[in-house]
């Protein structure tokens, strides 16, 4: 699908009517004193004129990726999606260093960033918080979170780089089970072509080395990219998350991914910053493209646009909306969890109403392809 395919898609949307009910029914769960994201600004539409929950949206150089959406309804989201039998609860225990658990129960949650660069002031600790301590009073509680990179924006040899990433590390406390980090373009130095790690183009910056210390090495990893195994506590299906650091691309990487993804699972969860789309990307973007084609798998999850999407018959879903100035709809998570048929089903909760989004839902089998 072309990017202008792609914006005459959203542009169809319709006005956003789900309900706080269709959470519950979608997954099996339930709300338990939940927190709310409060957001700074006022919310407006792409067209500047009616409002739309979930924050400001983005129109100026700080965004970040390409804006998939188009026109006033650019905002508008679907219907409530049906209800999916209840999956029941998750039993098992999910580390840094992977686990086993009775079914998948996950969330993902996209980029955080202040809008301008060094705002640290401005960082968006509030929605942050917000969907952190929302994931923490679900009942199931989702086992552990994957996230889709770029957790700060400062300068590469700032300061800013390590608080910055500390305000994330503060906002996630409500939630005590594992956060999984992907590496983004602000991982590096911030430009979307940025390629850091020793023997790279970019080196090591102050925006890598917060990253490695707050965030993956508290987990037991030692390079911005790695893989985490997830499987049944019964022993019938089993799952490895591959975390691909594109903003830090070599030919070890490379070797490592081919390697991993050769390794049959039942289901295989790519995990990167930047979409295919992107443009421009850096080189670990379509050269991990090239090496995932030649291999089966689930889902391709990945970030950087400040919004979010699932099409229909892809296997890419985009989370992007998790703080960062965004550039359409609203802040939220994404919530996929696995039925008792082994299929998947994703969906997309706002921050602030806690409703689904319609044309973001979907159910997919462990090979990727749609399923009712």
């Amino acid at each position: 699908m072309t990017l202008d395919d792609q914006k005459r898609l959203w542009a169809t949307a319709l006005p956003y009517v789900s309900l706080v009910a269709s959470f519950g029914a979608a997954f099996g769960i339930t709300q338990v004193a939940c927190g709310t994201a409060s957001h700074e600004d006022a919310a407006v539409s792409e067209a500047g004129t009616a409002p739309v929950d979930g924050g400001t949206v983005c129109t100026g150089s700080g965004c970040g990726g390409y804006d998939v959406d188009a026109g006033p309804d650019a905002n508008a989201v679907g219907p409530p999606p049906p209800p999916s039998p209840d999956a029941g609860p998750v039993v098992g225990t999910v580390t840094g260093a992977g686990g086993s658990v009775s079914r998948l129960l996950f969330a993902v949650v996209g980029d955080t960033r202040p809008a301008m660069i060094n705002d640290t002031a401005g960082y968006p600790s509030s929605v942050i918080t917000g969907i952190y301590n929302d994931l923490a009073a679900l009942n199931p509680e989702p086992s552990f979170v994957v996230t889709t990179g770029d957790y700060q924006f400062a300068s590469p040899n700032s300061a800013e780089c390590a608080v910055q990433v500390g305000l994330y590390v503060t906002a996630r406390a409500a939630y005590k089970n594992p956060v999984f980090p992907t590496f983004g373009n602000h991982e590096c130095t911030g430009a979307d072509v940025s390629n850091c790690g020793v023997g790279n183009t970019d080196g090591i910056t102050n925006n890598y080395t917060a990253f490695m210390k707050q965030l993956v090495q508290p987990l037991g990893y030692t390079k911005p990219y790695y893989e985490v195994d997830i499987n049944a506590t019964n022993k019938s299906w089993t799952s490895k998350f591959i975390y691909v650091a594109g903003n830090a691309w070599d030919s070890t990487q490379a070797a490592w991914l081919e390697t991993a993804l050769s390794r049959p699972t039942t289901y295989t969860f790519f995990v990167r910053h930047e979409s295919l789309n992107s443009s421009p990307a850096p080189a670990g973007v379509s050269a991990s493209e090239i090496i995932l084609a030649k291999h089966p798998y689930t889902l391709e999850i990945v970030g950087h646009t400040h919004s979010y999407y699932h099409y229909k018959n892809s296997k890419e879903v985009l989370v992007g909306n998790g703080g960062a100035p965004l550039t359409s709809k609203s802040y939220g998570y994404a919530i996929i969890s696995q039925r008792a048929d082994g299929a998947l089903v994703g969906d997309m909760v706002n921050a602030t109403t806690k409703a689904l989004d319609g044309y973001f839902h979907f159910v997919v089998k462990a090979d990727g392809t749609p399923t009712p």
